[in-house]
């Protein structure tokens, strides 16, 4: 029945107009920002202390980001509209060489980004370019909303990996075969998480994406989608970062975590109407930290 249901609302929202789709976006965005109580408290809380702002300026800047979110829910649903003659109405890609570039390798591309602007379309922006994409995502808590998400993924030609799954072994091998395999870097990392500052609080931190570029010595490109003041979307392809082998598993993998969990952070404060501010990301404290291989025996200083 979910799954009918979403399905339905994709159709009828591929055969609405785009403008409008925008449009009632900001409706339903200030909507929820009103009725929703526990997100909005808990978004404007959370930004506060992260970017220094007032309560008020944080009000400001967390309606503006609930109004992104609903507008990037009707465009996951407008997804099936998207295909390689008219995407490029609606997504701009900066420096997409080097993707290019890295694919060339033949080490497979670990793509690092995070739930900012509409992340969904981020993945068309290179599948609809003709590169192999797959993504390790988090199955949604009701089964056949995940099965009509990962459908509507389809439509744009991208594989998905189900995280804290076997499927894991699949996305392994998709790297090997030389395929981009993106990472949303900026959900909490549970207890086997680097615990490292993260918007002003420590944090733990997935390391899948130091992982995974380890074992395959594939290169990491950190990307983002970012909806502009024209409506249209630019996707920022920036410079390869690679892992360091120091002889110190834990270390580097730490190391590496801190570098790109920074990058994230960067593009976040630069644009923090388009993050969800609302997550979790902190509910892992640093008490609850897992040690053993691989994971970091203590918070470490960052500079």
């Amino acid at each position: 029945m979910h799954y009918k249901f979403v399905m339905f609302m994709s159709w009828l929202i591929c055969h609405t107009p785009y403008g409008l789709l925008m449009a009632a976006g900001r409706v339903l965005g200030n909507l929820y920002y009103l009725l929703i109580k526990k997100e909005r408290e808990r978004a404007v809380a959370q930004m506060m202390p992260a970017l220094g702002l007032s309560e008020a300026e944080a009000r400001k800047v967390v309606r503006e980001s609930f109004v992104n979110l609903a507008r990037n829910v009707l465009e996951i649903l407008y997804m099936p509209r998207l295909n390689e003659q008219n995407f490029t109405k609606y997504i701009e890609v900066e420096h997409l060489e080097r993707m290019r570039d890295a694919l060339a390798e033949n080490k497979g591309v670990v793509v690092l980004t995070g739930h900012i602007g509409t992340w969904e379309w981020l993945s068309a922006a290179f599948s609809l370019n003709g590169m192999p994409v797959t993504a390790i995502a988090k199955p949604q808590p009701n089964i056949q909303y995940t099965q009509a998400l990962d459908d509507l993924r389809k439509t744009i030609h991208v594989e998905i990996f189900s995280r804290g799954t076997s499927e894991l072994i699949a996305a392994a091998r998709a790297l090997k075969k030389g395929k981009i395999l993106g990472f949303l870097a900026d959900q909490d990392g549970g207890p086997g998480g680097a615990f490292i500052p993260f918007l002003g609080k420590i944090a733990s931190t997935p390391m899948g994406a130091a992982v995974f570029s380890r074992k395959f010595n594939s290169p990491v490109i950190p990307a983002f989608i970012l909806r502009q003041p024209d409506g249209k979307h630019k996707v920022l392809v920036c410079e390869a970062m690679r892992y360091e082998d120091t002889g110190d598993t834990d270390k580097d993998l730490f190391d590496f975590t801190v570098r790109m969990t920074k990058v994230v952070e960067q593009v976040i404060r630069e644009n923090p109407t388009q993050w969800l501010w609302f997550q979790k990301r902190w509910n892992t404290t640093p008490d609850m930290q897992k040690t053993g291989k691989h994971h970091t025996v203590k918070t470490r200083e960052t500079k």
